[in-house]
């Protein structure tokens, strides 16, 4: 299993990243907070589990905060963030480590 630090990271990120960019309206602001979490989790994936785990892991994080967005028409801002981020702290889980 990947680390649950990263996992908290992507969740710090995504819903970090969101409720900082609302409650400030600098979205920009938002975006550093959704970066520099992604980097930190980039990180530990590769540590915990590899290049190559980590590229897909940082590829679904990206996507999940893409999907967010048209998802949030459907279902609601909140709701969607927390249900993008749900599945990528599941998926960053998921992922077996290279020390095991």
């Amino acid at each position: 299993m990947a680390s649950l630090p990263a996992a908290a990271l992507t969740t710090v990120g995504l819903v970090g990243g969101f409720a900082t960019a609302r409650t400030t309206k600098n979205r920009p602001l938002g975006g550093a907070v959704l970066a520099a979490a992604g980097a930190g989790a980039f990180a530990l994936w590769k540590k915990d589990a590899g290049l190559p785990a980590a590229i897909g892991l940082t590829v679904l994080y990206l996507g999940a905060f893409g999907g967010s967005h048209p998802l949030a028409k459907k279902i609601g801002a909140w709701p969607a963030v927390w249900a993008v981020t749900g599945a990528t702290a599941a998926a960053s889980l998921a992922v077996p480590s290279k020390k095991a």
